[in-house]
């Protein structure tokens, strides 16, 4: 993340995005696929490390091996052929002032309940309590239903979840360096990649 200093003086923390350029490698059609959709390839990768079946579905678009492929449900079959180079300069053209960003949120492993759903802890050290003050208490009920029930708040895996975060505000687009500069944070880690929606 960095920071921008906005019209009126304010300073506002941004995430910068490269947003391209991304090439189009497949356009799907309700007749031939059932549903439209457009299919764009991103980030160059090294030939030798591409499938057979990826070099020649990227040769039929006339483009360089890529590592990121992403479909985007919409009938774009009169707009966009295959080949066609998709930059953040779209953006700027069709003025589009807020977007949303879905991506990977960072992975943080086994936690417990205090880190991972803010509880408390069992309290104090007194009555024999050495080595509770962060475990999660009781859970479950007594006679019945003698378990404990599904979905119940519990230590586990945290994070590395897909997440999306609305509506952020488009603060500048760098066309020179295919950057995007939105206002606020975007999920996952420095350099992971994201998928912009406008």
């Amino acid at each position: 993340m960095t920071s921008v200093f906005g019209a009126d003086g304010k300073n506002m923390p941004c995430t910068v995005i490269e947003a391209g350029p991304c090439v189009v490698t497949q356009i799907r059609t309700v007749e031939k696929d059932g549903y439209a959709a457009v299919q764009l390839a991103y980030d160059e990768k090294k030939e030798k490390q591409t499938s057979a079946a990826l070099k020649g579905h990227f040769e039929k678009a006339g483009t360089s091996p890529k590592k990121k492929l992403v479909e985007f449900p919409a009938d774009f079959s009169r707009e966009l052929q295959l080949g066609d180079v998709i930059t953040v300069e779209d953006i700027l053209k069709a003025e589009i002032p807020f977007v949303d960003v879905v991506g990977t949120s960072k992975g943080k492993g086994f936690q417990g309940v205090v880190h991972r759903y803010h509880f408390q802890g069992v309290g104090g050290k007194t009555h024999g309590q050495h080595n509770r003050l962060r475990h999660p208490g009781s859970m479950g009920a007594s006679s019945w239903p003698s378990r404990v029930f599904p979905g119940m708040r519990m230590a586990g895996h945290m994070g590395n979840e897909r997440v999306k975060v609305f509506n952020l505000k488009v603060v500048k687009v760098i066309p020179e360096h295919n950057l995007l500069v939105v206002k606020g944070s975007v999920p996952g880690a420095k350099g992971s990649y994201v998928i912009v929606e406008a």
